[in-house]
């Protein structure tokens, strides 16, 4: 294991633990409604061409988050 990270900073395949959200109020309550919560484990599956957004998998389900969001999730790598 590594130090801290943000999420927008791992590679495709790259696996990592959910440490902390940062933000605003109501972007960490979005990130919280689609399950990113701490200690949860994620895995980077691609960037778009351009790199927005990002498609992780969590609790079994793929999601895409624009860079901005995954920018406030902080993870230690795996």
């Amino acid at each position: 294991m590594t130090g801290p990270a943000r999420l927008v900073d791992l590679q495709p395949g790259e696996r990592a633990l959910i440490r902390d959200l940062a933000g605003e109020g109501p972007l960490v309550q979005r990130l919280l409604e689609m399950g990113l919560t701490e200690d949860e484990e994620i895995e980077i599956v691609r960037f778009a061409p351009l790199g927005d957004p990002v498609e992780i998998q969590i609790r079994g389900y793929f999601l895409s988050l624009r860079k901005q969001e995954a920018a406030a999730v902080l993870v230690e790598r795996l």
